[in-house]
Parts: C-alpha cells; sequence; structure tokens
C-alpha cells in the first residue's frame, strides 16, 4: 500500500498530532473514543509519528477533551434535528464519522484547502448533507455562502490557541451574528499554556506557534449580547480521566491544586441567540 506523504508544516501540521492521539487510543482495551477510522489513517500516512512525542496519557488526554465535545454536539443535535454543524479546522477529526449525524442535520468541515485534500484521501465521505470547505476558519467569505436558516452549533477543536485573540473575537462575532441561534463548542489554552508552549513536543517539533490564551471564559459574553458561557470544563477535571495511566492521574491532581496550572486548558460551551427565531 501506498503511504500518502506528508507536506504540511506549522499549525497544519499539529492536526497529526491529534489523530494519533485518537489512534493510539483505540488500540487500548479501555479506548475512550474506539476511533478505529484513526487508527486506519494513521496506517496510511508516511509520518514520523515519534514527533508527536504522544504518550498514553497524552493520548488519553486527547480522547478524553474530543468525547466532552461530541457529547456536547450530540446534545444539541438531540434538540435540534435540523440543525447545521461548522466543524472548524476540521484537520484529519472523524467526528462526523463518529456521530453519523441523521441526513436532516446539514454538516460542513472547514480546513485549509491542502488539508482538505488530504482528508479527502484518507478518510470516507460520509453520506448525507455533507460539506466540505477549502478555506482558512477566520476568512468570512466562506461563511457568507453558509445559509442563515437553522439553529448551528460549531466545534472547533484545538484551533483557538493558533488564533490571535482579535481574530478569534472577530470570528465568534461573525458567526453569532450570522445564526439565529445555536452553540459554541470549543477548547482553549490560559496563558500559562501559552507561555510554556515549547514544552508540547508536537507544537515545538511542527514550528508551530502559540497566540492566544483565555484566562476568563466570561470575558467571551462580552463579545456579543447574545452569548452565555453554559460550561467551562478545566482539562484537569475532565470526566473520565481515571483512564489516565496512573502516572497521568497523579499528575492531573498535582496541576488541579497548581494556581495557573488549574487552569492551563479548559473546554468551553457557549449558547447564543440572536433574539431571531430559527428552525428545530
Amino acid at each position: 500500500m501506498d503511504r500518502e506523504k506528508i507536506t504540511l508544516s506549522g499549525a497544519q501540521e499539529t492536526l497529526l498530532a491529534t489523530l494519533y492521539g485518537r489512534a493510539v487510543d483505540s488500540r487500548s482495551p479501555d479506548s475512550v473514543l474506539h476511533d478505529h477510522a484513526a487508527q486506519e489513517a494513521v496506517e496510511r500516512v508516511a509520518y514520523d509519528f515519534a514527533k508527536t512525542g504522544m504518550t498514553d496519557t497524552t493520548a488519553v488526554g486527547i480522547a478524553l477533551r474530543a468525547k466532552q465535545l461530541d457529547d456536547w454536539a450530540v446534545e444539541f443535535l438531540a434538540g435540534h434535528q435540523k440543525a447545521t454543524v461548522l466543524h472548524l479546522a476540521c484537520g484529519l477529526d472523524t467526528r462526523v464519522q463518529r456521530l453519523d449525524p441523521p441526513s436532516s442535520v446539514r454538516w460542513l468541515d472547514i480546513d485549509y484547502p491542502d488539508v482538505i485534500d488530504l482528508r479527502r484521501r484518507l478518510l470516507p465521505e460520509p453520506s448525507g448533507n455533507y460539506e466540505m470547505v477549502g478555506a482558512s476558519v477566520t476568512d468570512g467569505a466562506w461563511l457568507r455562502e453558509v445559509p442563515d436558516d437553522r439553529p448551528t452549533v460549531v466545534v472547533a477543536e484545538g484551533l483557538t490557541m493558533y488564533l490571535r485573540k482579535e481574530e478569534g473575537k472577530r470570528l465568534i462575532q461573525r458567526i453569532t451574528e450570522r445564526f439565529p441561534s445555536g452553540q459554541l463548542l470549543f477548547d482553549v489554552y490560559g496563558p500559562l499554556g501559552i507561555r510554556l508552549q515549547k514544552m508540547v513536543p508536537a507544537v515545538r517539533n511542527a514550528g508551530a506557534t502559540l497566540h492566544w490564551g483565555l484566562d476568563d471564559p466570561h470575558e467571551v459574553e462580552t463579545w456579543h449580547p447574545g452569548l452565555t458561557c453554559l460550561d467551562a470544563v478545566r482539562s484537569v477535571d475532565m470526566p473520565g480521566v481515571e483512564k489516565m495511566p496512573t502516572t497521568g492521574r497523579m499528575s492531573m491532581r498535582v496541576m488541579a491544586r497548581l494556581p495557573g496550572f488549574r487552569d492551563v486548558g479548559r473546554i468551553l460551551r457557549y449558547s447564543f441567540s440572536s433574539g431571531v427565531s430559527g428552525g428545530s
């Protein structure tokens, strides 16, 4: 079998670390995600995954973060059978395959064109009302093409820290101004996480740079009058941490007690409404 050669670099290259983390998790008898499609994709890529510095602990952490976002997305779709899903910076994430939404859901996977091309070659394309969009998520042109006729849930995993704050703020404002109602689901680094970025092998070895660290989740509420923070789960408190190896669990307990470190990462859920009634 010919393997796909990887030409990505910088922030785009780090998508291989999250792919590999889900693959490592899928091999565990106590897997969080059971993401066997990720393992199949890894086997088809010509890449030195040792560069990611992935360990069993960090693989479980990646899987737990993904599961939290998955669970919130499933909850939203259960209440909105005709919804739009915007999966921003989708990379090689198999979220649409894992959630398997009904055809009544409009699902868009958005990432840079070269990432989308790689995605087409490595992952099975789902049926239903599904589209891949090759564009920068911060370019407003693609967003203007998305119909604004439905409640919309936005999922952005491993994206915000690569944006500058003003880019993230404007992206959130564009989305909340365009759609009648919905939710934003995304993870963030705290300021300490940004300062310690070179300690993350996947970031360091890809030559990527992290920019935006969010200190107070409630700050985002001030960016649009209809925004409300529903959940702000610290990474050290994620459900399922007990699935980590013993050393990982111990590290999480220590970090949870240290100022700064306990806020090094969060997974956030916001609701938004423009005050205009949307579909369901």
